[in-house]
């Protein structure tokens, strides 16, 4: 599903290199719901654009769904970033003119499905998330849970290969957070990968495996049986 080996990043300040990702390499496999621990300046958030192909390494390899995602063209690029990962943010990224439906409906038009089909499958998705109730509300007509529940199933509705979530509880008090987190063990168990960006331990407890992250490098955390 997802391998990266011996990764790199460097940023340079003048003459002074600095390592964001050091030597990074680990595998993730179909199905597995993996959490990336680790606190502010670990290398964490840079990892997570490199999954999620919006940057690129210095140096290192990373296998996409079999594919070797530094021999892609930005076009392509591009096509893995809607088809292949569904993204879901911290502070929810909704366009706040649109509706809950029309929301969702967005990375469809991208992908070019007819008007028909993509507003069946967003009726669906919200309808699975709770919110099929909510299709006409606006972002600001709706709480904090209820819009990250919406970016959920905007992330989703494409059917991606993989789920890339970057600190999805971090707007949430710790209650509307838990349930955001039981819709993600919810989704891993109906077999949907989940690659989880966080700094807090109990959050990162919902994972099934823990990648801890620490001046760019990573530790195995092992497995979790909650």
């Amino acid at each position: 599903m997802l391998k990266i080996t011996d990764l790199d990043k460097a940023y340079y300040l003048g003459d002074e290199k600095f390592l964001a990702l050091n030597k990074v390499s680990f595998t993730i496999k179909k199905g597995e719901f993996v959490s990336v621990l680790g606190p502010s300046g670990s290398g964490k958030s840079t990892l997570m654009n490199i999954i999620g192909c919006l940057d690129t390494p210095t140096s290192g390899n990373y296998i996409l769904a079999g594919q070797k995602v530094a021999n892609l063209s930005q076009k392509e690029l591009a096509r893995v970033r809607n088809k292949e990962i569904g993204f879901i943010f911290q502070s929810f990224q909704l366009l706040p003119r649109l509706s809950t439906l029309q929301n969702v409906e967005l990375p469809l038009i991208y992908a070019g499905v007819p008007s028909d089909e993509r507003r069946k499958r967003a009726k669906k998705i919200l309808e699975r998330v709770g919110l099929g109730d909510k299709l006409p509300n606006l972002p600001t007509q709706l709480s904090g849970g209820q819009q990250q529940r919406v970016a959920i199933a905007r992330s989703v509705v494409t059917e991606p290969s993989i789920l890339l979530a970057d600190e999805p509880t971090g707007a949430l008090d710790q209650k509307t957070g838990a349930q955001i987190m039981e819709l993600f063990k919810e989704l891993n168990e109906e077999g949907r990968t989940i690659v989880m960006i966080t700094h807090d331990k109990h959050i990162a407890s919902y994972g099934n495996r823990v990648l801890n992250i620490i001046d760019g490098r990573i530790s195995e955390g092992g497995e979790n049986n909650a």
